[in-house]
């Protein structure tokens, strides 16, 4: 006799999740708070930068081929650790998903701390206080993380939503910057008169963290619809519109504010809206509360799913896999958010900025780290057959290995520290499951 319970179920773990829910889920997790400030912050170095954003770009869109060609061999949930796990074994994919579980949850912390930051502004009253900042960032990881507990396709749904909130403005201020600025605004092309190259490869590992998350497509493998197909082509769509979004946006926001105004902005977007009044600031405001929250979300329906993958090969704690009615691994999603929430709580002693500028740069480094290692899975599956690919590889394990040196000793010995502390949590596991 065929039970109620097991019907419910048997639907809740239908793959949901189609193409544009699994492009949305890259695109918003890509575009956070970074792009909203980079005009700002590429200015000094002039037209020059435009070059940075296309290596960046070319690169991100290479790394994307690279995992498209990873996740067509496979219909497992894990993204980096499933490619890792099977070119190198089960140690290097542990530590490769440990390394990218904390990437994630350093990215809800620094992403809600971003979101504060900019409804500081607005509400001046938040702003005032570090304890209201802490709690306001907590409620904003967990009203999401209740709706992606709800189930894995109301995470996805909002996901869509917010990628489309979060394109208008920056769209808006594309059509306003071609049709209202000026290219007499764009700086010089090399106003600090660095050598070529070295003001190329600067500009390019500024522009990397907007690029972080392109992956993110991959991951929920298991819930996407004929996931072999759909996420090639999603994660490399996704990337293609990041890249021309960030673009555009960045000459449009230089075109319509001057070179002697934008180096000193603290809200470029903001700036450029001017023209357009009152609305033109509530409409930037919104998208930038919209795109921080967005990707908040974004990274919260990512937490359970590493955990999930490490559960279900017996290398984590069997209760991590565990999934609701709804299709979501949802104690791996509440173990992330109270590790998130642990993290903004302890580094809000530190203030918003440096909290934030040192969250990001670690989740960076963890993130850098897998891709490296999926070029390098790919080269070895690759070897066998095509020399193109194991080129294409190269090429992009160099661009990734400079930007991973790009980020400081610092952060460098920290992360190191970090991705090796997961060593001991590994034989703990194999020893007593």
């Amino acid at each position: 006799m065929i039970k109620l319970n097991d019907i419910i179920n048997h639907e809740s773990n239908k793959p949901k999740i189609g193409f544009w829910k699994c492009w949305s889920i890259s695109v918003g997790v890509m575009i956070g708070s970074g792009v909203f400030l980079l005009p700002s912050v590429l200015a000094p170095f002039g037209s020059i930068s435009f070059l940075g954003w296309l290596v960046t770009g070319s690169a991100a869109i290479l790394i994307s081929l690279i995992l498209g060609r990873l996740s067509s061999r496979t219909n497992r949930s894990g993204g980096f650790y499933v490619y890792t796990q099977d070119a190198f074994g089960d140690l290097p994919g542990f530590l490769i998903a440990w390394g990218y579980w904390l990437a994630i949850v350093f990215s809800i912390t620094a992403i809600s701390t971003a979101f504060v930051g900019y409804l500081g502004v607005i509400i001046p009253q938040i702003g005032s206080s570090s304890l209201i900042q802490a709690i306001t960032a907590s409620a904003l990881i967990w009203l999401f993380a209740a709706i992606n507990i709800h189930s894995i396709n109301s995470g996805a749904k909002t996901q869509l939503i917010t990628v489309i909130l979060k394109l208008t403005p920056l769209i808006i201020i594309i059509l306003l910057g071609f049709n209202s600025g000026t290219v007499n605004n764009i700086p010089s092309f090399n106003p600090q008169d660095k050598s070529i190259f070295g003001a190329i490869a600067t500009t390019a590992l500024l522009t990397m963290w907007a690029f972080i998350g392109l992956e993110a497509g991959t991951v929920a493998a298991a819930d996407i619809i004929n996931p072999k197909k759909t996420i090639p082509k999603a994660i490399l769509a996704g990337t293609i519109t990041v890249t021309f979004v960030y673009i555009l946006a960045t000459a449009s926001v230089m075109m319509l504010v001057p070179i002697e105004i934008l180096q000193h902005s603290e809200a470029p977007f903001l700036d450029a809206a001017k023209s357009m009044g009152r609305f033109g600031s509530i409409l930037i405001a919104s998208g930038v509360l919209i795109s921080t929250a967005g990707s908040v979300n974004g990274n919260i329906l990512l937490s359970g799913q590493m955990p999930m993958a490490l559960a279900l090969d017996s290398l984590a704690p069997k209760i991590l896999a565990k999934k609701n009615r709804g299709g979501s691994p949802s104690v791996s999603i509440i173990f992330s958010c109270i590790v998130s929430t642990f993290l903004l709580i302890l580094n809000y002693q530190d203030g918003l900025i440096e909290a934030f500028i040192f969250l990001i740069s670690m989740s960076t480094l963890c993130t850098l780290l897998p891709y490296a290692i999926s070029a390098m899975a790919e080269i070895k599956e690759s070897k066998k057959y095509s020399n193109l690919w194991v080129f294409l590889s190269l090429l992009a394990i160099i661009y990734i290995c400079m930007a991973i040196f790009g980020s400081g000793v610092k952060v460098l010995i920290w992360g190191l520290v970090l991705i090796l502390a997961g060593l001991p949590l590994y034989y703990l596991n194999k020893k007593f499951i």
